[in-house]
């Protein structure tokens, strides 16, 4: 049996879209697709107005397959997929035994596969934790990334999806599981091209958490908001369910997720990691949290999200880093 704290797994191929004139590659996490193509602003207005495509071929893709796929997954997930029907697009995660994220699935079921894609690199973990969990069950998991990759559409999008390929419709768009061998073909004919920094301004834009950037060691659902929509709650048997049940029944996460409205007049943005403060008290004041992702918005300048602290005031005017923030309310202390 595979120990998942073992696994390492090998980064999706290089995207052909950074062969793209303009493209400037993305760091970190991302790598292996383009940060942008040249004009981020452009970008993000023309997916803001459901034009174009973004290239998240790095992102890992996994199948399963299987008469008992749909049960089984119900037994190790947040969410209730027992009964998905074919086409319905939804999210889950996978929490430790005390109840932290530890991955986030975007998941798809076309009537005889299970589509899912997950964070660039985890996918192996993942893997490895799902076949430690199959016993006698009727499934085979299958890592697709290197032939599979994932595009997506913007909502109001109307470019088609090629025949054949699984299609994964939100309210943020469409998640095309394209063959990785049609990418630029595809690309070609439905861009203009938009880059991972137009992508992650809508994204925060949008309060939507990522798994690795609004998580860490500790996060629990409660504190994202992920209430509802990747944890449902009239289900049960799952890893960490119980701390899903007696935060639900007590409402104390301790954390919030917050939006920030950061001060426009600064050159840098601050990352992840930064200390959130009062404003009273100053940047060397005592830290209420920490910014998780930022980005500079077409429209609304730079922005944020950060955890803070449960009672940290709704009104309380901020500091990330040296940079003034003003918040607004994404979780309900």
């Amino acid at each position: 049996m595979a120990d998942a704290t073992d696994v390492k797994t090998p980064k999706a191929p290089r995207s052909p879209l950074l062969s793209r004139p303009g493209a400037v590659p993305a760091e970190g996490v991302d790598e292996g697709v383009a940060a942008h193509y040249g004009d981020i602003f452009r970008e993000q207005a023309a997916l803001a107005d459901g034009k174009g495509l973004v290239d998240l071929s790095h992102r890992g893709v996994i199948t399963v397959t299987g008469g008992d796929r749909l049960a089984w997954l119900h037994l190790l997930i947040t969410q209730h997929v027992t009964d998905l029907p074919p086409g319905q697009a939804t999210e889950a995660l996978i929490l430790s035994a005390n109840g932290h994220i530890e991955h986030g699935l975007s998941l798809v079921d076309d009537g005889e596969t299970v589509w899912i894609h997950t964070e660039p690199g985890t996918q192996g973990e993942l893997i490895a934790y799902l076949e430690s969990m199959k016993f006698f069950y009727r499934v085979e998991v299958a890592d697709r990334t290197d032939d599979i990759a994932v595009v997506q559409l913007p909502a109001g999008s109307v470019a088609p999806a090629p025949d054949g390929v699984v299609v994964r419709e939100t309210p943020y768009g469409r998640d095309l599981f394209l063959p990785r061998a049609d990418l630029e073909a595809y690309a070609a004919e439905h861009g203009p091209l938009a880059g991972m920094l137009a992508y992650e301004a809508l994204r925060v834009e949008a309060h939507r958490p990522r798994v690795g950037f609004e998580t860490d060691h500790r996060t629990i659902p409660h504190e994202l908001g992920l209430i509802g929509t990747a944890v449902h709650l009239q289900k049960g048997c799952y890893r960490g369910q119980e701390t899903v049940a007696r935060v639900q029944n007590l409402g104390k996460p301790p954390r919030r997720l917050v939006f920030l409205h950061l001060d426009g007049s600064e050159v840098h943005l601050p990352g992840p990691g930064t200390p959130v403060t009062l404003a009273k008290d100053g940047d060397g004041g005592r830290q209420l949290g920490f910014i998780t992702s930022s980005a500079r918005h077409y429209e609304l300048g730079p922005i944020a999200l950060a955890l803070v602290k449960r009672n940290v005031p709704v009104d309380a005017e901020l500091l990330a880093g040296t940079t003034a923030a003003a918040q607004e309310t994404v979780v309900e202390p």
